[in-house]
């Protein structure tokens, strides 16, 4: 039975936006919004992990669970899901700084 799924994307590949807007509604740049099958919705987002490279990636889809939902992430991020006894809740890492080349003297 299908069932709403949301995408949020950040800097991914104009080809995989398309790819999405396909099957899904793109509501506002990087956000794809649709009513898909449970195959449909596990193959879009086998597109998205494969070609997601430095850009994120989030699902979100309907699931029985305590909260009527499951996550999915792809890509690097700083807010990591966290199972805490059957409810998901978000962990935000440490921001990664690059520190500046030392220069020879």
């Amino acid at each position: 039975m299908p069932s709403m799924a949301v995408i949020a994307t950040t800097a991914v590949p104009d080809h995989l936006r398309g790819a999405l807007s396909r099957w899904t509604t793109e509501v506002v740049p990087g956000i794809f919004v649709g009513t898909v099958s449970a195959r449909v919705r596990d193959e879009l987002w086998t597109a998205v992990s494969a070609v997601v490279g430095d850009g994120q990636a989030v699902l979100v889809h309907t699931a029985p669970t305590e909260q009527g939902y499951a996550l999915r992430t792809a890509g690097t991020r700083r807010r990591v899901p966290m199972d805490f006894d059957g409810l998901t809740l978000i962990r935000l890492t440490a921001a990664i700084q690059q520190q500046p080349a030392k220069e020879n003297l």
